[in-house]
């Protein structure tokens, strides 16, 4: 299998700017790392850097584990004062602690550690990354897999975790604000809510019957879940409070399937009722029934495009394009397209409609300026799913393992409209039978990355825009994934030269925040304090687990004696006479799982044996048992095996 590749700009810009920028650091003033403050500033090269950093909650005056904070970088022209725009900053934040490579080497500073970050080391993360997102595919199973794409194991992608859920999942959303991610689970009535820190489930909530469709309101203030309840009674939509994560109120709205949207000011909500033949308004405020528009025999699906101010709505049966005032709240007009309409998507500019015809095997466009429909574009095999990059809206086919690709820019009057297509695997998804309502394909952080799913293989496919083919494939052994999304932790630019990241503080102490230019070159240490937080619980382990070896990396080749000393977690003293003692350990991504036996040597000292026979990434879990410490609840270790002839390499390279 061939690795993902780095998709940011870092891994690229490593050899070149580094040097550089650490020539930079030494020579900026004031620059100490530990400085006790949340608040910083820079000078070097001609540019400012001001960095801080303050807790979300206005009530809060300290930033605190546990907690909210929100990290901004002023970035200006020294001489003129002028917001810098556009220039991609790199972000680290993590303990000011040092990491040794191995026993009795010197201590690591924060400009070491950030090459091991943009190396992609294995076991080398910083705790906060504002660079990087992940990629969480939601599988056919109970559970949903986050993979790292910027970080290879021996070159293999990086599963970063996987989420047990009560049940399958269907649809997903994202919450920017709060870091969390909203999954409807059907058959439990429930959404699961996720950490996107830890990508653990924090909580389910109530979702009502047969929770479907997911959306968030656009100010992030509530979420809303369709219901498909068997009884039309019982159909319409679940609202949740964002902020306590609890049920605000269920609207009936009708029977059948919901599709869910928004006017751009949060003020209604507009939910399709498919066998009422009708749309409802909701006013959020007070989360109540408007009216209910009468749009057709049957609506699919819907958009709202904030350039004209319009809601638009495809109708599967009569193959019209219901257009819905979104200030009259009544419709204005029909357009006229062909039966066997479905999804409908309101291009990121809000320019034009695009509706799917599975039918007819076609999308149909509509220029929201005029809302007339301006061109049909052919796409075989079914169309039955849309989503967009910047550039293109990509269609995905039942009955094609090809991605069709519909360059935005040919779309508009007159014009014929562009498409190309990748293959992403070899099997069309309708041979995956169970699909679910979530996308399949999603767009990444970065201009022009696309991951695909094929529910058919159980494969993630890793596209770049102007390529031929997928670079790279991704596979979940043991589940096969329906859909994927993005969680973006990168910088934003929120105003001219200043970008801004929201995180939550893992734990109490001295942080580096590590800070990257790459034009001009410039990497700089700031320093961050986060109190430790009175309301947490302390559920500490009775023990700590503490690897001997230091060393990362070996050569691959027979067994490996590691070295581990239990600690009291009370007393600080060796933790002697643990007879059930286990340790798993496996090669990365997954495969080879091997449960050993461990041996006490002495003094709180316990060895186990590793098989390292092939080269790779071995990740290394101890459990006890006896002490309710399952495999995942002690910290792990990693180490990287390689070849004899790389290792034998190497060292006559640094002879």
């Amino acid at each position: 299998m061939k690795a993902w590749s780095k998709v940011s700009w870092f891994g690229a810009v490593l050899t070149l700017c580094l040097g550089a920028a650490v020539a930079a650091e030494e020579a900026a003033p004031g620059n100490t790392p530990g400085k006790a403050t949340a608040d910083d500033r820079v000078a070097h090269n001609g540019v400012v850097v001001e960095f801080s950093a303050k807790p979300v909650e206005k009530s809060a005056k300290e930033l605190m584990e546990g907690a909210f904070a929100d990290v901004r970088f002023k970035i200006l022209d020294e001489a003129s004062g002028q917001p810098l725009r556009g220039v991609a900053p790199g972000a680290w934040m993590d303990m000011a602690q040092v990491i040794r490579s191995q026993e009795g080497s010197d201590q690591k500073s924060c400009k070491d550690k950030v090459a091991l970050y943009l190396k992609g080391v294995v076991g080398i993360r910083p705790m906060l990354d504002l660079n990087s997102y992940f990629v969480v595919l939601m599988n056919n199973d109970a559970s949903i897999s986050v993979v790292d794409p910027l970080v290879t194991m021996a070159g293999v992608t990086s599963t970063f975790a996987t989420t047990a859920m009560k049940r399958p999942g269907a649809d997903w959303v994202n919450h920017n604000n709060t870091r969390r991610l909203f999954v409807t689970l059907p058959k439990a009535g429930e959404v699961a809510v996720i950490e996107t820190d830890n990508f653990k489930v924090e909580s389910y909530v109530a979702a009502g019957k047969v929770p479907m469709r997911i959306a968030l309101q656009p100010d992030q203030r509530y979420l809303w879940v369709g219901n498909n309840a068997a009884d039309a009674k019982d159909g319409g939509v679940t609202v949740i409070d964002t902020a306590d994560l609890k049920p605000a109120g269920f609207i009936a709205t009708g029977g059948g399937h919901h599709e869910i949207a928004f006017s751009p000011d949060s003020r209604y909500a507009f939910v399709t009722n498919r066998d009422a033949g009708t749309v409802s308004v909701i006013g959020v405020a007070t989360r109540a029934k408007v009216k209910d528009i009468n749009t057709g025999s049957t609506p699919l699906a819907l958009g709202y495009s904030a350039l004209s101010r319009m809601l638009y709505v495809s109708d599967g049966k009569d193959g019209a394009i219901a257009v819905i005032d979104g200030d009259k709240l009544e419709v204005v007009k029909r357009i006229a397209a062909k039966p066997g309409l479905g999804p409908l998507r309101i291009t990121p500019d809000g320019r034009f409609a695009l509706t799917l015809n599975t039918a007819a095997n076609l999308v149909h466009v509509v220029d929201t300026s005029t809302n007339e429909l301006v061109q049909e574009v052919p796409i075989k095999a079914q169309p039955y799913q849309i989503t967009f990059s910047e550039t293109f809206a990509y269609v995905r086919s039942l009955g094609s393992e090809r991605v069709s690709m519909i360059n935005l820019s040919t779309l508009g009057t007159g014009k014929t409209a562009t498409v190309q297509s990748f293959e992403a695997g070899t099997v069309a998804p309708n041979q995956a039978g169970n699909l679910v309502i979530a996308d399949s394909v999603a767009a990444a952080a970065d201009d022009g990355t696309i991951f695909v799913v094929n529910p058919a293989d159980g494969s993630t496919y890793y596209y770049r825009e102007g390529m031929n083919a997928p670079s790279s494939n991704y596979r979940v052994y043991g589940s096969s994934p329906r859909a994927v999304t993005v969680v973006d932790r990168s910088l934003k630019e929120v105003e001219p030269g200043v970008y801004a990241g929201r995180v939550r503080i893992p734990v109490a102490g001295k942080y580096d925040v590590a800070f990257m230019l790459q034009s001009p070159q410039i990497l700089h240490c700031f320093a961050m304090d986060a109190k430790r937080n009175p309301l947490i619980a302390r559920n500490l382990n009775p023990i700590i687990v503490d690897f001997e070896n230091q060393a990362r990396s070996v050569t691959a080749g027979g067994m490996l004696a590691l070295r581990f000393k239990l600690v009291d977690s009370a007393s600080g003293g060796a933790k002697t006479g643990v007879k059930d003692a286990r340790v798993m350990y496996f090669l990365a991504p997954g495969r080879n799982r091997t449960e050993a036996q461990v041996k006490e040597i002495g003094d709180g000292m316990y060895e186990v044996e590793v098989d390292v026979s092939q080269a790779g990434a071995y990740y290394v879990y101890v459990a006890v048992p006896s002490m309710k410490l399952g495999y995942g609840k002690l910290p792990f270790f990693t180490l990287m095996a390689t070849p004899a002839e790389a290792a034998q390499l190497a060292v006559e390279k640094n002879r």
